[in-house]
């Protein structure tokens, strides 16, 4: 008996599908929940059904537009970076010098 194995050429590479990468798959499949769950509560209040369907679908198209262009824009770790740049001072600031004057216990 032959066997045919298929061999992994993504190892270590982030997991990517239809062009969105890491995240942003978990994104998109919240957003579908989420507008699912919309499109549930307007057909229960008894909305005009073309209309909360033109609302779902207008809604899910900006979602995918708006994923598909942080994915490309800021990449796999990108927006983690980004989020994290904000929590960096952008100045700081010391009124004494007697954070440099004395030897720490550390450096002993």
């Amino acid at each position: 008996m032959n066997s045919v194995y298929q061999i992994n050429k993504g190892i270590n590479r982030s997991i990517e599908f239809k062009g969105l990468k890491a995240q942003y798959i978990w994104f998109m499949g919240a957003g579908i929940v989420v507008l699912l769950i919309l499109y549930a509560i307007m057909y229960f209040l008894k909305f005009n059904d073309l209309l909360a369907i033109a609302i779902v679908l207008s809604l899910g198209a900006g979602l995918a537009y708006k994923l598909y262009e942080m994915s490309n824009t800021y990449g796999e770790h990108g927006l983690m970076k980004k989020m994290a740049r904000r929590g960096v001072p952008k100045v700081v600031k010391v009124k004494s010098r007697k954070v440099f004057l004395f030897e720490s216990p550390a450096r002993r």
